[in-house]
Parts: C-alpha cells; sequence; structure tokens
C-alpha cells in the first residue's frame, strides 16, 4: 500500500460533523446491550447507575473537551496522559483506549448480524457482522469527510427512529411498570449494572480522536462535545422510560417469559408488546433500528483507527501503522489491522464479555484522563487552553470519584472479564514500553 512520509491527517471536519460522530459513537448503546443490565440492577438499579453515569459523563466530556482543544492530536487520551505523567502512564492510557475501541465495534457487530438475521435468516450472524467489518473498514478507507458525511447521515436518522420509538410506545406507558421486580439483587444490583450504564455513553470520546482532522479545533470540538452529550442524555431518558415503561424491564430481557435466553434487541421486544411483530410499523422501526447499530460501529470504526496510528506514529506499534495513505490521507494501515483484529473477536460469540471488557477500557481511559486534566492544570498552567472546563475543580473531582467507584465495582462483580482486561492491559502496556525502548536505543546509537 503506497504511504506518505509526512505523519498528518486531513482537516475537514466542523461542528456539524463532529456533533453526527459524538453522537453516532454512542448511539447503538440506546438500541441494544444496555438492557443486559436489568437482571442484575432491575429498572431503579440500572435507573440510579445511569443517573450517576451519565452525571460522570457531563462533567467529564467538559475536561475533555478541554484537552482536546488544547492538544488536538489523533491520540486523545494517550497524547494527555503523556504529556501529563511521562510515556508509562501514557502508554498505559493508551492501551486501554486501544482496547475499548477495538472490543467495542465487535460487540455492535454482533446485534447488526442479529438484526440482519431476522430478515435474512438463511445468513449466519458471524458471516454478516464479519462483512460489516470488511464494508465499513473500506468506507473508512476513502477519506474522513465521506466517512464523515456518510456517520452524520445515518445518525440523524438513528435519531429520528428512536424520537419515533418514543411517540409510539410513550402513550402505552403504565408507571407501575417501571417499579417491578424493580431491584432484584437490592441496592447492590447497582453498582454490578454500572457496566451496561456506561454502554449507554460509552465512545464520545472518541471526538477527541479527530481532533487533528478538525477544522478550528479550539471552537469546533467545545461544540461538538457539547451538543453531542445532551442529545444523548435526553435520548437516554426517553429510550430508557418508553422500554421499560411498556411492560415492564423482564419483557425487554427475556424474549420468551420463563427461559433464561436473554436478547440483544430491547426496542423490538418493547414494540411487540404494544403491536406484534406482523404490523407495518414494527417492521419499519426494526429496519430504520439498523442506522443506531452502524452509526456506531461505524463511528467506532473510525476512532479506533486513529488511536492505532498514533500508538504507530509514536513508535508504540509498527511505524507503517503511523503513516497515512499518501492519496486519501486516512490511516489505512491502522484501519485494516484493527478490523483484522475486529473479526477474530468476533469468533468469542459473547456480546456481554465484549461489552464489559470495552467498558473496562473506557474507564481507565476516564480516571487517567481526568488526572491528567488536574496534572496538566498545575504542571503548565501557561498551557495554551482556548477552552476552560467549568466548574474546576469540583465537577472534575466528582467525575473522577464516580469514575473509580465504577472501576471497583465492575472488578469485584465481573472477576473473569476484569482478569482478561488485565492480562490484555499488561500484554499490551509492556509490548508498547518494550516498542519506546528499542527504537529509543537505535535512535541513539
Amino acid at each position: 500500500m503506497k504511504q506518505m512520509t509526512d505523519a498528518t491527517l486531513e482537516r475537514s471536519l466542523g461542528p456539524l460533523m463532529l456533533w453526527g460522530l459524538g453522537v453516532g459513537y454512542v448511539i447503538s448503546g440506546m438500541y441494544f446491550g444496555w438492557n443486559l443490565g436489568l437482571p442484575a440492577g432491575g429498572s431503579l438499579g440500572l435507573a440510579v447507575a445511569t443517573l450517576f453515569i451519565a452525571l460522570m459523563y457531563v462533567f467529564f466530556v467538559f475536561a475533555y473537551a478541554e484537552l482536546a482543544c488544547a492538544m488536538p492530536q489523533a491520540g486523545g487520551a494517550f497524547d494527555y496522559a503523556q504529556r501529563a505523567f511521562g510515556s508509562g502512564v501514557g502508554i498505559l492510557t493508551g492501551t486501554a483506549q486501544w482496547i475499548e475501541f477495538l472490543f467495542a465495534p465487535p460487540a455492535i457487530a454482533f446485534a447488526i448480524g442479529a438484526y440482519f438475521h431476522e430478515f435474512f435468516p438463511a445468513l449466519p450472524v458471524l458471516t454478516i457482522a464479519a462483512a460489516a467489518f470488511l464494508v465499513f473498514t473500506v468506507l473508512n478507507l476513502l477519506g474522513v469527510r465521506a466517512a464523515a458525511r456518510f456517520e452524520l447521515f445515518i445518525t440523524v436518522f438513528a435519531v429520528i427512529e428512536l424520537l419515533i420509538f418514543a411517540g409510539v410506545t410513550l402513550p402505552h406507558l403504565d408507571p407501575a411498570n417501571l417499579t417491578l421486580n424493580a431491584l432484584p439483587h437490592g441496592w447492590t444490583g447497582v453498582f454490578a449494572a454500572i457496566p451496561f450504564a456506561i454502554w449507554f455513553f460509552l465512545g464520545i470520546e472518541g471526538v477527541a480522536n479527530v481532533a487533528e482532522e478538525t477544522v478550528d479545533p479550539g471552537r469546533n470540538i467545545l461544540l461538538g462535545f457539547g451538543s453531542s452529550i445532551a442529545t444523548l442524555v435526553i435520548l437516554c431518558a426517553l429510550t430508557f422510560t418508553s422500554s421499560v415503561g411498556v411492560a415492564g424491564w423482564e419483557a425487554i430481557v427475556y424474549p420468551v417469559q420463563g427461559l433464561p435466553e436473554t436478547s440483544d434487541s430491547p426496542l423490538p421486544l418493547a414494540l411487540s408488546k404494544i403491536m406484534g411483530k406482523d404490523h407495518l410499523l414494527y417492521h419499519l422501526l426494526l429496519t430504520v433500528g439498523l442506522f443506531g447499530l452502524i452509526a456506531s460501529f461505524h463511528g467506532l470504526i473510525l476512532a479506533a483507527g486513529r488511536v492505532t496510528f498514533e500508538l504507530g506514529r509514536k513508535g508504540h506499534l509498527p511505524r507503517f501503522l503511523g503513516l497515512p495513505h499518501s492519496r486519501l490521507k486516512t490511516p489505512a494501515s491502522a484501519l485494516v489491522l484493527n478490523g483484522i483484529i475486529g473479526i477474530v473477536a468476533l469468533l468469542s460469540g459473547k456480546t456481554s464479555e465484549l461489552i464489559t471488557i470495552a467498558c473496562f477500557g473506557a474507564i481507565t481511559l476516564y480516571i487517567n484522563s481526568l488526572a491528567s486534566f488536574f496534572r496538566l492544570r498545575k504542571k503548565e498552567p501557561a498551557l495554551h487552553r482556548p477552552f476552560l472546563a467549568p466548574g474546576y475543580p469540583l465537577t472534575q473531582a466528582v467525575a473522577l470519584g464516580i469514575a473509580i467507584i465504577s472501576l471497583i465495582s465492575m472488578f469485584y462483580f465481573n472477576p473473569k472479564p476484569g482478569m482478561i482486561y488485565l492480562a490484555m492491559l499488561a500484554t499490551g502496556s509492556i509490548w508498547f514500553y518494550s516498542r519506546t525502548r528499542i527504537s529509543a536505543t537505535k535512535e541513539e546509537s
């Protein structure tokens, strides 16, 4: 693949495109995955967890926006942590970010495969999911402007779909359904439900990874982050309330009452309680619902490509991964590598575990980024900051506290995925660090 030695990316993104990316990265979390936290937390447990996680994200996003505006680089949290604490913490943060963006897309790909399988039963879910990786990797290869325009287009459709879903279901809402078996495992269920509350918002930090491709990042990154998180909080509240309020939380978790098998499709299950699966509107909303999954899948592939690109550019991964394509000016090699890893992860067949591992990476990223925020405020007070996060230091301290409690809770309630995550984090960090030392030794000699 022909490449160039000038490791720079094209600047072409404005605030509307950034809103499309920010909402698009996340919006699949409204369509599937979050309902898997209901058996552990119940409607009240998941609602309380989501309230605190939403608060964390609102406060975190503005701190992250300050960092992104001050240092508009493709590595995002990796670059911030490296500048604040040095290469060791930077590598650890970059590895966590890489894990998040590598394992979230396969989980979404499973859901895409399951949706298509409903319409084309002859096609296996795994085959459809692998094909999705191929198609959207190629789309991202063609250029960030084309990728962002496509993301904006499908994100708008996905938002409209959620608003229509709420409009159809809210008239059938019974407040009593929101309190049915509200805490099946008591208040400990709040902590057990945390990964699935995170899934509602996971990925919005990917806006920072396209800061290097943003026109006037000091202004537009803030607009992109701010408008995205506002949209997502509103959609989260609407989707949760309208889904659970139709027939209780168990109706959107278990396709067959009395059987333990869970579903990745809470919205179709809620609709089926109102109109039945043969209704035209049910099929229409189910079809349009694919846009939400595709928006996040495509957007996270885009963000993951930038993370891998930055790790390659800094020498933590092979250098060719940090070189953009000579004509397309996209991180082509990085996108191809991520696609291969994603397809391999699909073979696990574990949606819930993939979601949890991605959430471990995300929470590690948030903690390290907030620590970097505080460190750089003290270490580099003169750093040019086109935007200053409001509420310093209180709001950022609240976000950091919630993130730390979330990480501890996730390890307690998810020990097996937690150990897998720690093994990957340690292996990746050691390998990245060893490559850095080898590169430094070669340069000195």
